[in-house]
């Protein structure tokens, strides 16, 4: 997905709260060759958007209702291998960061940085290189010092994005409708994530959840 010298950086912004979109709508746009060509606030949206305009670069939060970023990284990227997303989050826990780079993220940046680092990230994604802000390369160093350190390391993505889901309240027939899969489906993997955290109830794989920063009470 090459950029054009011409129009500059295309963005699709997908964040579910709208005083934060257009807050970096306006940063973004300021930049002069930036393009922010649309907006979304769900995972499903976003990835109508990115069939729309083919943006060259999605800036993209984690957590969102209903199916996350992750779901929405991943359709994206199923639809065009070479799609370019950033995250852009609140969030800084291993977990969710390694899962997003298995979901096929280009790059990471947390929101508590200077807008100066995620428009640095941006340009570097766009140009088809990695980034990351310090903090994530910081917290991504201290996790290969530890790589047992989480129970969440024997979870792949999707079943990140499940627990994620069921933690926050989604019933199975929820999440089955927001990932596309069916409910045999979901309880398997609930089974499985149950298999491999070693919890035993729905209770503790939501205190699990809290603990490691995939949602909040």
């Amino acid at each position: 997905m090459p950029t054009s010298k011409t129009s500059g950086i295309s963005i699709l912004l997908v964040d579910d709260h709208p005083v934060v979109r257009q807050g970096y709508r306006r940063v973004l746009e300021h930049q002069g060759d930036f393009r922010v060509v649309d907006e979304a606030d769900n995972a499903a949206d976003a990835y109508r958007a990115f069939k729309t305009h083919a943006p060259d670069v999605v800036v993209m939060d984690i957590s969102m209702p209903g199916a996350s970023g992750l779901e929405a990284i991943r359709n994206i990227r199923q639809r065009n291998a070479g799609a370019r997303v950033l995250v852009f989050s609140m969030h800084s826990e291993a977990a969710l960061v390694k899962a997003a780079f298995g979901a096929g993220a280009s790059g990471y940046v947390t929101k508590s940085n200077e807008p100066t680092v995620l428009i640095a990230a941006i340009r570097s994604v766009a140009r088809g290189e990695h980034a990351m802000s310090d903090d994530i390369a910081h917290v991504l160093a201290m996790e290969s010092l530890t790589p047992s350190g989480s129970v969440l390391d024997q979870l792949g993505e999707r079943e990140i994005e499940i627990l994620r889901q069921l933690a926050a309240g989604s019933t199975t027939e929820e999440i089955a409708a927001n990932l596309n899969l069916s409910m045999k489906t979901v309880q398997n993997y609930h089974y499985l994530i149950k298999t491999k955290t070693g919890m035993r109830t729905d209770a503790q794989l939501v205190r699990l959840a809290v603990e490691s920063g995939l949602t909040s009470l």
